[in-house]
């Protein structure tokens, strides 16, 4: 195993997922071809190695423990992100990434089929405008929109036992007084990710009544 991918196992330990050597070296190679990619589509502002490392798989990462269910959705995945990096650790859960750039959406499909994933499908979409005829488990979103506005465009894709994982920065007080009715904040959890010197949360958002009785 090399060094960096042995650092790699080693720092996601510290955020509770097991991760082994054949899946480090699978995120190391989404890395390299996110790279490839962003020469010439600018998916990413973060550009360097390590930073890499860091703010897409690290904090992809950190969302893990609460995942629930086998159907995820990763609305305004991007390049993928959260959605990837959980879906190779995580291969008996099935995951629909959603954007509505094209380019973005080309390259997740890219990624899937160099990493051999089975569990991704694409979906070039506006997430307000998805209404699967089966909810979704969880609902994941890093960086999407407040938390007001992802649980309003999100609202097609979940049901009465969704769950919507938010991954933040800081913690987000004023977007939490603007919760729309039916939704309540049912934990959120600190999260340190090795490496990264900033502020981060994980929010689980259920619909009320959810988890009672």
């Amino acid at each position: 195993m090399s060094d960096e991918a042995q650092r790699l196992v080693e720092d996601a330990g510290k955020l509770g997922v097991p991760l082994d050597r054949e899946r480090a070296a699978a995120l190391l190679l989404l890395l390299d071809e996110l790279a490839v990619w962003n020469r010439t589509y600018s998916l990413s502002a973060i550009t360097g190695r390590e930073a890499m490392i860091r703010a897409h798989l690290l904090d992809s990462l950190s969302a893990w423990p609460d995942l629930a269910g086998t159907h995820i959705a990763d609305v305004g995945t991007g390049a993928g992100f959260p959605g990837l990096p959980l879906a190779v650790v995580a291969p008996e859960r099935h995951f629909t990434l959603i954007d509505s750039v094209a380019k973005k959406v080309r390259f997740v499909a890219h990624a899937t089929r160099r990493l051999g994933l089975s569990n991704v499908s694409a979906l070039q979409a506006r997430v307000e405008t998805l209404h699967p005829p089966v909810p979704f488990d969880t609902v994941l979103a890093r960086a999407y929109a407040g938390l007001p506005a992802l649980l309003a465009s999100a609202r097609g894709l979940a049901g009465p036992d969704t769950r919507v994982v938010a991954l933040k920065g800081r913690f987000p007080h004023q977007e939490l007084s603007a919760l729309p009715q039916g939704w309540r904040l049912q934990r959120c959890r600190a999260v340190q990710v090795p490496g990264l010197a900033a502020e981060r949360h994980v929010l689980l958002l259920v619909p009320q009544g959810a988890g009672k009785g």
